[in-house]
């Protein structure tokens, strides 16, 4: 037998499966159907279309003239940072604590490898960002899901994280939260945190949606512990998420351990973004115009989804979704969105991405697209959802 001929034996497998981000899925057949002339409004994605402000793109158009764009950890960005928190929040952190990393992904990784052993237990709330349970699955830690009550507005409680059973090493929290923009006060943040300090407990602040809201602002868990960690991102008040470029804030005692593994995994982040996203601070009024065509387009559609018979949309008070509950049409959130994808070009997320239990009968609407879009967006969906069988 030639052996040039013998097939190629299948490589073992060892590492953990992960579930796919069932969006993506919504984001190829969008990407197929725009190929072939079709209008998409694209509200699956967790991502502003209004564009990297112009001052952040001229600044990096100018630094790929001057500068070589080798690897940077940019001193002026973490100081720049160091000034936001002073300004927004009133709180000090040294430009020393802050890490910069390639999106706020690659903090949350880096994080959830320095901070936790294999088989530690981190308690996420669900529904909630896929990313948390998937990446501490890859990394061999255990991610122990909090189910939230929409009659609570999808808010983790003292009550709820003190009812887990069994040894907690960790919690990440995020106000404003994806997929349901809850919000949590300075009391109930407080009274996480001092749980969770009171226990040994490490608990991780996801603020990437903060400075989107559409009310009081985000506390940030700084204003109630000086020595929290914080995960952010350029990608959502900045409008970059292309760039791929997020902070961490660290305690000062763990500052080289997360730099070590930012450097070792990840390297540096994107010098060119770096320059960009000392622009973006520059202008916090067009910024603030953004957020306030988020609002109108979350108004707007709210309405429409009372229209079409969908009352209870629970209101979200920052980010840019919505969380939707649609159990009386399907128990099948994938093929509810591809169907509503193909029938009249709207893409959306299905709730399984958010809740693998729950997420059957529910879906996640973006509504960081532009006033237009929102409007045509609310008039073919509240026809679609008007004309759908009941279950």
């Amino acid at each position: 037998m030639d052996p040039s001929r013998d097939p190629i034996p299948t490589h073992p497998v060892r590492g953990v499966e992960v579930a796919p981000f069932y969006a993506g899925r919504i984001a190829r057949r969008a990407a197929d159907l725009r190929a072939q002339g079709r209008e998409i409004i694209p509200m699956h994605f967790g991502q502003p279309t209004a564009g990297t402000p112009a001052g952040a793109r001229a600044a990096a158009a100018r630094a790929l003239e001057l500068d070589p764009i080798g690897y940077v950890e940019s001193r002026d960005l973490a100081e720049r940072i160091s000034r936001h928190y002073r300004d927004a929040y009133g709180v000090t952190v040294p430009a020393e604590r802050i890490q910069l990393t390639a999106g706020a992904s690659a903090g949350l990784v880096a994080a959830f490898a320095a901070l936790f052993h294999p088989g530690d237990r981190i308690a996420v709330g669900r529904p909630g960002y896929p990313a948390y349970r998937n990446a501490l699955r890859a990394l061999g830690r255990e991610a122990v899901e909090v189910p939230l009550a929409a009659s609570g507005g999808y808010r983790l409680t003292l009550d709820e994280l003190a009812a887990v059973p069994g040894p907690l090493h960790g919690v990440v929290v995020a106000s404003p939260a994806n997929p349901t923009g809850a919000m949590l006060g300075r009391d109930a943040l407080g009274a996480l945190i001092g749980h969770c300090r009171a226990r040994h407990i490490t608990l991780i602040s996801d603020e990437i949606y903060h400075g989107v809201t559409y009310g009081e602002r985000a506390v940030s868990a700084l204003e109630i512990d000086p020595d929290a960690i914080v995960i952010n991102s350029f990608s959502k008040l900045y409008r970059m998420p292309g760039w791929r470029l997020g902070w961490m804030v660290v305690p000062e005692a763990l500052a080289a351990r997360l730099s070590s593994y930012v450097i070792n995994c990840f390297l540096t982040p994107s010098t060119i973004a770096q320059y960009a996203a000392l622009a973006a601070f520059d202008d916090p009024t067009e910024l603030d115009a953004r957020v306030a065509d988020y609002k109108h387009n979350r108004d707007l559609l709210v309405s429409a989804l009372a229209a079409a018979g969908i009352p209870d949309v629970a209101v979200p008070e920052g980010a840019f979704y919505l969380y939707v509950d649609v159990s009386h049409l399907t128990r099948d959130s994938l093929a509810f969105c591809l169907r509503l994808l193909e029938e009249t070009g709207l893409a959306t997320a299905p709730g399984l991405d958010f809740d693998p239990l729950g997420g059957h009968g529910a879906i996640r609407l973006s509504f960081a697209v532009s006033r237009a879009e929102v409007a045509r967006a609310a008039a073919l969906l509240g026809a679609w959802l008007a004309a759908q069988p009941r279950r």
